[in-house]
């Protein structure tokens, strides 16, 4: 492809791009082809000569568009939103025009020295105190992982990495079953193992961690020989939003000396609004955190942001430094990929860059105050409609239903059908979850493209359909 070619496609790609979004709402927002179709549509092989670029944009209508699940539809209620505010998008195609490969601050420094002060600009802006310092990770995953192989190097005097964990008593890592799955498979890469992740009792309505148990937890471990290295909280849990004391958490992690790294990869976004920061009263005391702008705030996935207080000790467990990665002759500067788990580093910070400065904080703060009023809003509405019930109230703009016909059906099979039942009507797009073992709907507010019509025609369409279901 030449240069003309080039500017031609991109420009029809902005185009499609342009005429795709301003589509959105009249598509179904879940895909609603069936396995293997799409596989169905594509050759066995990989072609031998070239194609024309017509054919194979062509081919991307054809085929890949109707596969595709449209996670900025403003009527996306599923799990988390991943947004990507059209900014975003922009400062993406930039990113991928360049092209650059961010290991190192000599590889990129515009790259490096924008991640230092975006991520400067984020923890003021979520009232985190200066002495935390962060990192764009890929994902909360990554950011998880490193925090989990930290609290188990720390633990073990940062020796793990070099003797294995054959040498040393067995660690322990707490949390409760309200985490995300990311912690399960942490432990399991880090070699911790399933059967020393201690899954800690929670009590309330916040379904937080029970402190008593917790404690009582790390203190027959410790009695047992065991080797207690840190605790994973939750703020904003993905099934119904849970939220660990994180002031109580953190007082018996320092007590006891272990690490604590605190997951509110969704919620921690909502903290930009100074009402919402009593969520996660104490946070200043964690050891690291983790929130995904890719979710709430609208930089384009991927981009998670990973706080910690002791650089030191992160870099002292991830860093690896052969003599072709040194720079020599430049003093304080910071390479990230020192900081994460992969090498290779896209130049992430541009589009948080260009989202804070296109939407400002005000911008942001009003968008997270309408999902969260229109939310509970709607959570008032089912619960005064007959046969509906919350489950769980509404957790910043998340909360949990079930429906209830009256005619003694099995009430979880019920519930089910009807999520999929919505879900294949193709104007709403909804999850299940399990609260107390029994079938939950959820429902969250996230989408930057929604509007409180959405929420109006949400709401007639799950009580349209638990009618006809019923």
């Amino acid at each position: 492809m030449d240069n003309q070619a080039f500017r031609d496609w991109v420009v029809r790609a902005a185009e499609w791009a342009a005429d795709y979004r301003a589509t959105l709402a009249e598509r179904p927002v879940r895909a609603q082809t069936k396995p293997g179709a799409v596989a169905a549509q594509l050759p066995p092989r990989a072609p031998e000569t070239a194609e024309p670029m017509a054919d194979i944009f062509a081919d991307f209508e054809r085929v890949v568009l109707p596969g595709m699940t449209h996670w900025q539809h403003p009527r996306f209620f599923a799990y988390f939103p991943a947004n990507a505010a059209p900014v975003s998008v922009i400062a993406e195609i930039l990113v991928s025009a360049m092209a650059a490969q961010c290991m190192l601050w000599q590889t990129s420094p515009a790259a490096t020295e924008m991640e230092t002060v975006v991520l400067q600009w984020l923890r003021d802006a979520i009232g985190l105190p200066e002495g935390f310092h962060g990192v764009i990770q890929d994902s909360a995953s990554s950011a998880t992982l490193a925090a989990i192989l930290t609290m188990r190097e720390r633990a073990l005097g940062f020796a793990g990495n070099r003797q294995g964990l054959a040498a040393h008593a067995r660690v322990r890592i707490y949390a409760s079953h309200e985490v995300h799955s990311s912690i399960d498979k942490a432990v399991w890469i880090a070699g911790i193992g399933q059967d020393n992740l201690v899954r800690i009792p929670t009590r309330g309505p916040s379904r937080a961690m029970d402190t008593e148990a917790l404690e009582s937890a790390i203190a027959a471990d410790r009695a047992a020989g065991l080797l207690p290295a840190g605790i994973v909280a939750c703020v904003g849990g993905t099934s119904v939003g849970a939220a660990d004391d994180v002031a109580a958490t953190s007082a018996i992690a320092q007590r006891y000396g272990l690490y604590l790294h605190v997951d509110a990869a969704w919620a921690g976004a909502a903290m930009i609004c100074p009402e919402f920061r009593a969520m996660w009263q104490g946070i200043e005391q964690a050891d690291s955190l983790v929130l995904n702008p890719h979710k709430w705030l609208g930089a384009q996935f991927d981009c998670s942001a990973h706080f910690v207080r002791d650089p030191a000790a992160l870099v002292r467990t991830l860093a690896v430094e052969p003599e072709f990665l040194r720079t020599y002759g430049r003093e304080g500067i910071v390479n990230y990929s020192e900081w994460s788990i992969p090498l290779g580093r896209r130049f992430r910070a541009l589009k948080l860059w260009f989202l804070l400065r296109a939407h400002g904080l005000e911008g942001l703060r009003a968008m997270i105050r309408d999902h969260v009023r229109w939310s509970q809003a709607l959570a008032r509405r089912l619960a005064a409609t007959a046969g509906f019930a919350l489950v769980t109230e509404p957790v910043l703009s998340l909360f949990s239903f079930r429906h209830d016909p009256g005619d003694g059906r099995d009430l979880d099979a019920h519930n089910l059908a009807l999520v999929a039942a919505i879900n294949d009507d193709g104007r709403l797009y909804l999850t299940q979850t399990r609260v107390d073992g029994r079938v939950a709907i959820r429902f969250q507010v996230g989408a930057m493209t929604t509007s409180e019509a959405d929420i109006d025609l949400a709401f007639d369409v799950i009580r349209a359909i638990a009618g006809r279901l019923s």
